[in-house]
């Protein structure tokens, strides 16, 4: 590697560390070392060595970042996650144009609209609103868990990539309905929303993730009965609903069972059956009278196989 690549890494790392930062026992520090890609505009000729990775997750570390980690252009992963970090992301991130993995908190405004191919920002501190861009990504996984996120899912929920297979936003603070666009994306193979506050019923469109393997709504305010079609999905491995207000389910659901997908459905109002909430509490639904509703519908999901159009609006939400 470059002398100049080795001394900027040094120098950014000792800027870093002498903002206050401090090594928790174990802690794994990483500068990962590759070859530079050349760029279109580029002869395709041996390059040098440089930084392609730099990982300081769990390493007890405080204090700000600095704006000069943005001198590292050729760096593919960058991993800050389960810090101490204070104060904001530096502006320059944006150039960081060869990016794939992002690691870290806070969010910066502009994280979403990075052509990064996964997004974890898990098991920290993070509170406010999603940022509304969040439907800019490209991403194919974005972990949001365990942080004190707030306010309804954006508008532009239905705007993500198409080829998203993992959403995880359980555990935190979410309000609002689960918007009509989840069903635009037809190769989700996990989708985790539980231990928030999300209301209202089901949008039919989750009927459309044909490859989801696992379902989790758990621990939330949802009401309604279960839709067919969500228990019909073909990839369905576990489908968990439990701690809610449904109020019931069909054949198809009960069909679960025997095809071996796990199902849970306890501490819910299903009249007959076993492990439900107590009348008193089923009485006052949260949220029974929220409209999960957004118009104006501006385009028509048609769900392949399974033959459901669904008016879905990609716009902002009405008052």
């Amino acid at each position: 590697m470059e002398k100049s690549s080795w001394l900027l890494a040094f120098l950014l790392l000792s800027q870093i560390f002498s903002k206050g930062a401090a090594f928790g026992i174990g802690a794994g520090i990483g500068v990962g070392i590759g070859n530079a890609v050349p760029r279109d505009d580029e002869l395709a000729t041996p390059s040098s060595p440089v930084v392609a990775g730099i990982d300081l997750n769990h390493a007890n570390l405080q204090g700000s970042l600095v704006k000069e980690l943005s001198f590292l252009t050729d760096m593919s992963l960058l991993h800050l996650n389960s810090n101490r970090f204070s104060g904001s992301i530096p502006s320059s991130f944006k150039d960081l144009t060869s990016l794939q993995e992002l690691d870290l908190r806070p969010i910066p405004d502009d994280l979403f609209n990075l052509r990064l191919d996964a997004i974890f920002l898990n098991n920290n501190q993070f509170n406010g609103q999603i940022p509304q861009n969040l439907g800019n990504s490209p991403a194919s996984v974005i972990n949001l868990a365990n942080n004190k996120f707030s306010g309804s899912l954006p508008a532009s929920f239905g705007l993500m990539s198409s080829k998203l297979k993992e959403i995880l936003f359980l555990n935190n603070q979410l309000t609002g309905c689960i918007p009509q666009g989840v069903g635009l994306f037809q190769e989700m193979q996990v989708f985790d929303v539980s231990y928030n506050s999300l209301m209202g019923r089901l949008p039919d469109t989750i009927s459309c993730l044909d490859q989801i393997e696992v379902l989790n709504l758990a621990h939330n305010k949802l009401s309604g009965e279960l839709p067919d079609l969500v228990c019909s999905l073909r990839s369905l491995l576990n489908l968990t609903v439990a701690y809610n207000f449904f109020s019931g389910f069909s054949q198809e659901c009960a069909k679960l069972f025997i095809r071996n997908v796990g199902f849970d459905f306890s501490l819910n109002c299903i009249p007959g059956r076993d492990m439900q909430r107590p009348q008193p509490e089923c009485s006052v639904i949260p949220g029974g009278g929220l409209s999960c509703l957004r118009i104006p519908a501006v385009q028509p999901l048609v769900c392949g196989s399974l033959g459901v159009t669904i008016n879905v609006n990609l716009g902002p939400s009405s008052p």
